[in-house]
């Protein structure tokens, strides 16, 4: 029987579990290491490109065109959130400013069939359900100003870690592009020598399917922006909304499953809010009718299109494969592990199919990377 409990076996978990600690104790150092890495591994191609430039004999230095490639990627946030910070803004305000009191009025008649239903069916247990009171204490709730001011706080005080966070990231990225192996080259010292050449053609693979995969999570932001921004726009939402309703669509799509039921609901409530008021029965349902046509529209285009790209040939894994890992990163760390887990999944199908190959379920899982 073999002894798993050699001295070998027990230094390689101290390590282990003190890589663990040490990771959560220095988490947001952590958290821009894989930030600055990830911008790298995107922008890599372009530093390539700027690489095959030559003026005579004379070729950029590797320090210009990191630095110019870092220059182009914050020139890009920069333009995305000059665009799109206004438009939000833009609609909080009016979202402070509509008349609670008006839209309780349009949506009387349909919450007293409601109630009437409830209370017929005697589900609340002989309590009497108001909803007049309860929805207009949401909405209230919701569209306050006192929210939007406690969030412009909540934001203000943050601005501060913001800039610091901006720098750190700024700061390791630029070094990353700069020399290619940088990361690699401190991590092959953790192993033995004669490792360093699966290890090498491990971190390849690595790098090959993530930056297909985050490229292609672009994309499909992209796409999803353009369909429901388009849709909203021919439904009569306006340019405007219509842009904010798919910037947020699209953001909240990168959560698994169930971004996308979250994605509507909150574009189909920005949708109405923006058309009060409304009659209930001839204008509010034709318009939600229109709305959820085209969020349908865009989950189909989504899952026929942007999907199978994305989760099967990026990174080559089954679809149950992605489905179960989802729910365990679920379970263990809530939307931000369902936003970490493919590309963690990733990493681990390489490593084991490098390190752990002689396992029949390893073989199974990683036959097609």
């Amino acid at each position: 029987m073999k002894n798993w409990f050699t001295p070998r076996t027990l230094l390689v978990t101290a390590g282990v579990i003190i890589i663990g600690l040490l990771v959560w104790r220095f988490f947001n150092i952590v958290a821009y290491i894989l930030i600055a890495s990830v911008l790298s591994l995107i922008a890599r191609p372009l530093v390539h490109l700027l690489g095959k430039i030559r003026i005579w004999k004379w070729r950029i230095p590797a320090s210009i065109r990191a630095l110019l490639t870092l220059v182009v990627i914050w020139a890009f946030f920069y333009g995305f959130f000059r665009l799109f910070i206004p438009l939000l803004a833009d609609q909080a305000q009016e979202f402070s400013k509509l008349d609670t009191e008006s839209l309780i009025r349009e949506m009387e008649k349909p919450m007293e069939r409601l109630e009437t239903w409830y209370n017929q069916l005697n589900i609340g247990k002989n309590q009497e359900l108001s909803l007049d009171d309860a929805i207009e204490e949401r909405i209230s709730s919701v569209l306050s100003i006192r929210v939007i001011t406690d969030m412009v706080t909540t934001l203000a005080s943050m601005l501060g870690n913001l800039a610091w966070a901006i720098f750190s990231i700024s700061f390791i990225t630029f070094f990353l592009l700069r020399e290619e192996f940088l990361l690699f080259d401190y991590i092959v010292t953790l192993f033995p020598e004669e490792r360093e050449q699966s290890l090498r053609h491990a971190f390849d693979s690595v790098k090959h399917l993530l930056r297909r995969y985050f490229v292609g999570i672009l994309l499909q932001m992209t796409g999803i922006l353009t369909i429901v921004t388009v849709g909203m726009t021919l439904v009569g939402v306006g340019f405007r909304h219509g842009l904010v309703i798919g910037l947020m669509t699209a953001i909240l799509n990168i959560v698994p499953y169930l971004g996308p039921w979250m994605g509507a609901a909150l574009g189909i409530t920005i949708g109405l809010a923006t058309q009060l008021p409304m009659d209930f029965s001839t204008e509010i349902w034709p318009f939600l009718g229109y709305m959820i046509l085209v969020f349908a529209v865009t989950q189909l285009t989504d899952n026929a299109v942007f999907q199978p790209v994305i989760f099967g040939t990026s990174v080559y894994a089954h679809p149950i494969e992605i489905f179960l890992v989802i729910l365990v990163a679920a379970s263990l760390a809530g939307i931000v592990g369902m936003i970490l887990a493919i590309p963690t999944y990733t990493v681990i199908r390489v490593f084991a199919k490098e390190f752990f190959n002689k396992f029949r379920v390893v073989q199974k899982l990683t036959e097609k990377i």
